[in-house]
């Protein structure tokens, strides 16, 4: 089984990328949040290995929190990979905690591909892994003025892509000057 990549960037899109590793080239499937976080050419991934009848496939994560969701959510009946990577993309898992701890039925069935019915088994199947997310997420208190600054600036009207892009690179740890510092570069 392959658990992780360390190699160079050959090909990217927001869905998937192409490392090359000692001269073998690894389709890596990956979130929107992970695309984000990739600044250069160099990438060292935190992987999942699936393999079906008919394909094997990677999936990559910058996070090992990132990658601890993906695997707690493709073991729910019913959640498969896809669907994972949709959550994956849609929220951190800070973001994600947040929403199970709240219940937040509406929260779940903002993620594209699921319904209501998914959304209820979703939060019964992972009540309590709210709080194994939020312990394994070394920077609590910096991450939640990154999701509150994230919020902030989604609320103004700006692309979550561009706001994950530019929050990388802000130096601030509190959510006001973060949301300052962010506007000064977008």
């Amino acid at each position: 089984m392959i658990v992780g990549l360390n190699g160079k960037i050959i090909y990217k899109e927001p869905a998937f990328v192409h490392v090359e590793v000692s001269g073998i080239v690894y389709e890596v499937f990956i979130s929107l949040q992970s695309f984000s976080g990739l600044n250069s050419d160099s990438v060292k991934f935190f992987t999942t290995q699936i393999v079906r009848e008919d394909a094997q496939l990677l999936f990559g994560f910058l996070d090992m929190s990132e990658k601890k969701m993906f695997t707690r959510l493709i073991k729910i009946n019913g959640v498969g990979p896809k669907v994972a990577m949709a959550i994956c993309s849609t929220y951190t898992p800070n973001q994600f905690g947040v929403i199970i701890n709240n219940k937040d039925l509406n929260g779940v069935k903002k993620v594209p591909g699921i319904g209501p019915k998914s959304a209820g088994r979703i939060l019964v199947e992972l009540a309590g892994f709210d709080e194994e997310i939020l312990q394994n997420s070394s920077e609590s208190s910096t991450s939640a003025s990154f999701t509150q600054a994230t919020e902030a600036l989604e609320s103004l009207g700006f692309k979550k892509d561009k706001i994950s892009k530019v929050l990388s690179a802000c130096s601030s740890n509190d959510t006001a000057s973060l949301v300052k510092e962010a506007l000064k570069l977008l």
